[in-house]
């Protein structure tokens, strides 16, 4: 699978005779399959127009004072809080000295460090410069600055440069940064782990053309399966009937109904270390259903319900039992209702979100973070195996509105960090 597909990029543009490379570089993630926005300062446009990058990604350039709407020509609705918030990864290709400067020291008198400063995404630079400004001590700590603040470093690599000088302090080439960029989305934290995932709904049949359902996208349970394969994972995705596209390199199962997911879910459970169910499993199905279409003779139909199995508690319970993470979408008392169901159910997590809101506030915005959205905030709440008293909820974080691709990489991060906690507590017991 390439890491790249999908992703939110920002690619920043500094001063620097290399800021052509930056036009292939736009190409060729575009080419991978991500989405690029493109941020320059204002020493970057004297070296490469705007309008190079516009018509390579596809979308207005942003620049210093890109808020004022005529100075970039960009909608006004992405400003830096937002660009912020959208991206997965911010690469500065080409790094100047004085952009590294100013982000090794926190300064933000532009656009691009600003967005830098509000950004959780994960962040990167390719220095270029003279051989003689790279080697300054000023620029090494500098470089050693952003390093520790988990800045990867790419490059620069040794050759001849623009001012007839040979040495170290050419940015990378493309292929490089590619490949260098596309490791950043590799965190290894589940490596070698088994993950089932359920995601989206399932349908329950009343004839052979009508069926009961609910409105899940499966957005976030594919978002999941996604980051929990670039964690390193082997991840089986069950999924109920959703419109989104199959990831790719994991095994996936289709099903539609409850019973099905349930049957799908028990044959692959027997290895997993980890379930995840994100699924929203219907709760009941139709008792008795028509062989043929039902058809509108009467004023009132009445349906004839039977509960499902509780696939969830079946998991928690199995034999060989995994670390069990559930979701509780709940739109009334989601908090209380979540630690409920942890307990109730003998989970290990549980992730808790509010689908009765169609929207919440973000800065000025409304975001809607229903099931169809590409937005989610999130309440996690975990037990703690080392405690004598399991039923005890221990730990509980949240997760403000992002797009659930980027919720989902925090998440698979949280669950591999409480997974492990778990698994060492458990080693010394049974040693």
């Amino acid at each position: 699978m390439n890491r790249l597909t999908d992703k939110h990029i920002v690619i920043g543009i500094t001063g620097g005779i290399a800021a052509y490379k930056s036009a292939e570089l736009t190409r060729r993630l575009i080419e991978a399959g991500a989405d690029v926005r493109i941020v320059m300062t204002h020493a970057a446009t004297e070296f490469v127009t705007p309008l190079t990058f516009q018509a390579l990604s596809g979308y207005p350039v942003y620049f210093d004072n890109s808020d004022d709407v005529e100075s970039s020509g960009a909608s006004a609705g992405m400003k830096h809080i937002e660009l912020a918030r959208w991206a997965d990864a911010i690469i500065i290709a080409p790094a100047s000295a004085n952009t590294i400067a100013k982000l090794a020291h926190g300064r933000a008198d532009n656009l691009l460090t600003t967005l830098c400063l509000a950004s959780e995404a994960i962040k990167c630079f390719a220095p270029a410069m003279n051989r003689v400004m790279w080697d300054d001590p000023s620029t090494q700590a500098n470089c050693k600055i952003l390093i520790e603040k988990n800045w990867p470093q790419f490059g620069p690599a040794s050759g001849s440069q623009a001012c007839g000088e040979t040495g170290e302090g050419r940015m990378l080439e493309v292929s490089d940064l590619l490949n260098r960029l596309e490791q950043c989305f590799k965190s290894g934290v589940l490596q070698g782990l088994n993950l089932v995932i359920t995601a989206g709904p399932t349908y329950e049949a009343i004839d052979p053309v009508r069926f009961i359902g609910n409105r899940s996208s499966g957005r976030m349970g594919y978002a999941i399966a996604n980051a929990a394969q670039e964690a390193g994972a082997n991840v089986t995705l069950i999924s109920g009937p959703s419109h989104l596209q199959k990831p790719e390199s994991l095994t996936f199962v289709g099903v539609e109904s409850a019973e099905q997911m349930q049957q799908a879910v028990l044959a692959n459970i027997d290895n997993c270390h980890i379930y995840i169910s994100t699924a929203a499993v219907s709760d009941y199905r139709v008792k008795s259903i028509s062989a043929q279409k039902i058809k509108k003779t009467a004023d009132n139909l009445t349906l004839q319900l039977t509960k499902n199995d509780d696939i969830i508690s079946t998991v928690a319970s199995h034999k060989a039992r995994p670390y069990v993470v559930g979701f509780a979408a709940e739109t009334e008392n989601v908090i209380a209702n979540a630690k409920e169901k942890l307990i109730r159910k003998n989970l290990d997590m549980i992730v808790a979100n509010d689908v009765g809101s169609p929207s919440t506030e973000t800065s000025s915005e409304q975001v809607d973070i229903g099931f169809n959205s590409e937005y989610n905030a999130l309440h996690v709440f975990w037990t703690d195996a080392s405690l004598k008293d399991t039923s005890q909820i221990s730990g509980e974080q949240h997760f403000d509105v992002a797009r659930k691709s980027q919720l989902a990489t925090q998440l698979i991060a949280l669950i591999a960090k409480q997974y492990n906690l778990n698994r060492s507590h458990n080693a010394k017991n049974t040693a």
